[in-house]
Order: structure tokens, then sequence, then C-alpha cells
């Protein structure tokens, strides 16, 4: 789909479908229909359009960027989708959903919640999104999905490149403002991160102090790579665990849920090649713990 809102004249009488693969956007077929099912497409004088609407010369064609889908079902359900296009879907994720099924839970994950969105948003059963990484179900925030295995391929390949950063409530203060961590993380038979002298794999996380509470502080991190349980375990071997994150050693849990947020995503999309970037803010619910100093 478009990086940004296209408009043109229509100069001949023709059908809408045809009159889209004839516009300098290279959209394919399948691209094309997506655009009307997606209702990203709009012509000046219509309420609604089909593919075969009949144009007129004089209509204004509109085809929206990243058409934003209303997706009230869904939010309910803990899942907002940020962006959509024909390559790839950006959502945010609420805490305590799980990004995949499990053993124990196949039905309530961002992707099957995806997944149905999706086959009933085109009304094919075959429709379905690839996942490109995992966020924890502790943790809530951007994460991205691929519409096929070779999008998903690329993005895997080429992440990377990808800016990936977080927001952390953690208890106390560091005493560096800011640094880079890096650790060999392995992971337990008990499936618990933990840091290595030797083997195990590389994890490195630039931080930096945002904001200094009383108790605790919110920190801005950026990670470098994507090991499981990554900035949850690295912080804790800074001596501050995130807020909420018992298994790595937080005594507090005021907000009953992990103090962690994927706020940030920018990379290159696989296709078109422009600049995506997309923001979440921090949930009010942690904001809100970071006590200002010289209150309780």
């Amino acid at each position: 789909m478009p990086s940004r809102e296209h408009q043109f004249n229509v100069s001949s009488r023709c059908e809408l479908l045809p009159y889209l693969l004839t516009l300098p956007l290279g959209l394919s077929r399948k691209a094309a229909k997506d655009l009307l099912r997606f209702r990203a497409v709009t012509v000046s004088r219509m309420t609604t359009v089909k593919h075969d609407t009949r144009l007129e010369p004089g209509d204004v064609v509109t085809i929206a960027a990243g058409k934003q889908i209303p997706a009230a079902s869904i939010e309910r359900r803990g899942l907002k989708i940020v962006h959509l296009d024909d390559d790839i879907v950006v959502v945010d994720k609420a805490a305590g959903l799980l990004s995949m099924g499990s053993e124990a839970e196949k039905e309530r994950t961002a992707h099957r919640i995806l997944n149905d969105h999706l086959k009933a948003l085109t009304g094919s059963p075959s429709q379905q999104a690839f996942i490109v990484h995992r966020l924890d179900r502790e943790t809530s925030g951007l994460m991205m999905f691929a519409r096929s295995p070779s999008i998903q391929a690329a993005l895997q390949q080429s992440w990377k490149s990808v800016t990936k950063k977080y927001l952390a409530v953690v208890e106390g203060v560091p005493a560096k403002a800011e640094g880079t961590l890096r650790d060999n993380l392995e992971e337990s038979k008990s499936l618990r991160m933990h840091r290595v002298e030797r083997g195990g794999e590389l994890a490195i996380t630039h931080y930096q102090v945002l904001r200094k509470g009383r108790h605790n502080s919110l920190i801005e991190l950026t990670l470098e790579t994507g090991r499981k349980n990554q900035i949850r375990v690295q912080m804790a071997g800074l001596g501050h665990p995130i807020v909420g994150d018992r298994k790595y050693g937080a005594t507090t849990d005021p907000a009953r849920r992990l103090a962690l947020h994927s706020c940030e995503l920018k990379f290159r999309h696989p296709v078109s090649g422009s600049s995506m970037e997309f923001h979440s803010a921090m949930p009010n619910l942690l904001m809100g713990l970071i006590a200002p100093r010289g209150r309780d």
C-alpha cells in the first residue's frame, strides 16, 4: 500500500479497479483489491465504492496511507491495530496477553486475535499473520506481524536494523544516568534466563534514566539484541529489577503488572523501502508509579 496519501484526477470513463492498476503506484491486482477491502480508497462524489464502481471525468480518487481499520471488538480483547497494509501489521498489545499460543493457552493470544480479525476483515479464511518477534505476556506495547512468510523472513533477517525502544519503571535509581549492558544469557531447565560468564547468547541493551523518583525511576531502553527476557534479566543484574517483576527479584508490585512497555518501532518497509516509525505512550498506570522526590 502507499506510504502516504495520494490523489488522482480521473480523465475518462472507466471502472475503479482497472483504474487503480493504471496508477503510477505499481499496485498488483491483489494489492488494489486489498485497498478496496480495507476502505482505503474514496471517490469525491460517492459515499461507498466497489471494484466495479463507474468513474467519470473530473472524479478525484484518494488512496489513504496505512489505513487504520475500526477494530473495537479486538481492542476489547486487548489488541489495537496501529497500522495495517498489504505486507505488515503493527499492533499495540495489552499486558497479560500472550504473543502466540502455548500448551496452556491457544485462544486468547495476540496472534489468534489478529488472525481472526484479518479473516473477518477480508472475508478470506486463508488470511493470517506471521509472527516477526514476541513480547513477554506481562509486557505491553508495540509488536509487528508480517502478512506472508516471505515478508516475515525479510523482516527477521533485517531485525538488527530495526530500532526497538522500551520504557520501564525500575526499583531504585541506577548510579549512572546512562550506559550499555552486555551479558551472556542462558536459559535454565526451569525456563528462567540468567547471566553466565561463558557460553549463552550475547545480550546488549542501552539504557538512559529519564526520570528519578524517590523509590524508583523511569528508564528508556534500546535493544541491540533480542534475547528472551533480556531487559528484565539485565536490569535485575544491574541491581534495579523492573517493578512488578518478582521472577527476577523485584520486591514491589504496586500496579499488579510488569512495568515494561514497548514504546517505539522504527524500520524500513520491507517492500516500499519507506521509513516507518510508530510510538506508543507509557500507560498512565505505570507513569503514576514515579513518585517525585520528597514525597511518599
